[in-house]
């Protein structure tokens, strides 16, 4: 009995068959890969018609250094001297660069010449039905931003990074981004859109701000996807008015935290209708655990704060849970939100998860990226122009197509269960670039997942 059907009978009680474990025919690595390539190759390159090295090519080999979790370019440079010929079966690459070409080639590239390429998969997910999957309050999608460090350095900068003055005089160098994903409360997998850099312009002496790059995150976003419903969560530095009237003016919902650190004038508003008994209060029973309750308050209506009284209503949801252990009451995972959504008993906890699952977009996101093999942080070139932002771009599509293939390509999941984390799952895959020559990632997979048997790749001499 062959590896593969061996498989199939011991998940036969689970409901799995034959067709299962099919690839998806738009939504597995090869696919994607073959879309991102395409619309590469749409970018435009300014060098001279007879450059030695297409620039479709340098993009699919920094989008394969990042597919592989290599460290650094030079791990990469490494297996482009050694054992190109998986890069050119799986990534289409014809004509592979130097690190230090590669450097070069992309510094040059604008980097929303990239944009394309996230739509191109998001179109993907649209086309094979998930994405209804992850909707949520009336069939919107909740969109998750917030921004990031990407580089952070005392000796390397470039013109274009934002600077810190310490105190004895010298310069900290340090690179930004704000990034968005669709997440959901019921699914681990987030699926990023094009990023923005928070970066110093052209010209300027003054730092950019993580509400300008958001701000301009909100016009491109909207922009490419104008009738899509959404609804933005974000942490409480974004619930502010002017910040709220941009989320409107785009047609965009919201569920933003809210402290009370932050919004004095609103709590006390909240406690003042609370002693007039105004405020619902709320006591929802846990589906899992018998000891734990939900507790909420709401109050629909109410000022964000004193200056925008009369031109600005928010309605305002607080949450927290109650556990008990014999005649101990803990309290627990307080949070309160502001949202434009009107809340009743009905759709309270529904709002509360959609405002919670925003920590999806630091833990799985970008927790995942520093420290699952993407190595958000590790400084691949900073370049003189956009480098540093064309490499970032390249490192969210390999993270998102990562992301689809977790969710949607049951190949990959069969492989991922074969070991004991995705690191580990990573560094097979790198392995096997090493020792066989790999027509695509599905023959890969299909080993990691399978076995060898009927899968026989080349090996290297």
């Amino acid at each position: 009995m062959s590896t593969l059907k061996k498989h199939l009978n011991r998940h036969r009680q689970s409901g799995q068959t034959m067709r299962t474990i099919k690839m998806r025919a738009h939504l597995n690595a090869d696919a994607l890969f073959a879309t991102i390539r395409k619309d590469f190759g749409t970018v435009s390159d300014r060098r001279a018609a007879n450059a030695s090295i297409p620039l479709v090519d340098a993009l699919m080999s920094g989008f394969a250094m990042f597919s592989l979790k290599d460290p650094s370019l030079l791990a990469f440079d490494e297996r482009r001297s050694e054992r190109p010929e998986s890069l050119h079966g799986v990534f289409g690459v014809g004509v592979i660069p130097s690190d230090t070409q590669m450097r070069t080639i992309l510094d040059e590239v604008a980097p929303t010449q990239l944009r394309s390429a996230f739509r191109s998969v998001f179109h993907q997910l649209q086309r094979g039905k998930v994405l209804p999957k992850l909707t949520c309050l009336g069939g919107h999608l909740l969109l998750a931003i917030d921004g990031t460090g990407i580089h952070s350095s005392e000796n390397i900068g470039a013109d274009y990074c934002l600077t810190k003055e310490r105190r004895d005089g010298t310069i900290e160098y340090h690179l930004q981004m704000v990034a968005g994903a669709f997440v959901s409360p019921d699914c681990k997998e987030v699926f990023v859109l094009c990023p923005e850099l928070i970066r110093r312009q052209d010209g300027s002496n003054k730092n950019d701000c993580e509400r300008n790059a958001t701000r301009r995150f909100l016009v491109d976003f909207r922009r490419e996807h104008p009738h899509l419903k959404v609804i933005v969560t974000e942490d409480g530095l974004s619930a502010n008015a002017p910040h709220i009237k941009d989320l409107m003016a785009h047609d965009l919902r919201y569920i933003l935290s809210a402290k009370p650190g932050d919004h004095a004038y609103m709590f006390n508003h909240i406690d003042t209708a609370a002693e007039r008994g105004d405020v619902t209060d709320l006591i929802l029973p846990d589906g899992k655990m018998t000891n734990r309750t939900h507790c909420f308050r709401f109050l629909n209506a109410v000022p964000l704060n004193k200056a925008s009284e009369d031109e600005l209503r928010v309605n305002f949801l607080e949450h927290w849970e109650v556990e008990t252990r014999g005649e101990e009451v803990i309290v627990r995972n307080r949070f309160s939100w502001v949202t434009d959504l009107t809340i009743t008993p009905d759709n309270a906890m529904e709002i509360m998860r959609c405002g919670r699952a925003r920590w999806r977009i630091e833990n799985e996101t970008f927790n995942t990226l520093k420290n699952q093999g993407y190595n958000l942080g590790h400084n691949y070139g900073l370049g003189k122009k956009h480098l540093s932002a064309v490499f970032m771009h390249l490192m969210l599509l390999a993270f998102l197509v990562d992301q689809v293939q977790q969710l949607c390509c049951p190949l990959f999941q069969a492989a991922r269960a074969k070991v004991s984390s995705k690191r580990s799952l990573w560094e097979r895959i790198r392995n096997y670039f090493h020792t066989f020559i790999a027509p695509s990632m599905e023959r890969i997979l299909r080993m990691i997942a399978h076995g060898f048997e009927g899968l026989q790749c080349p090996t290297y001499d």
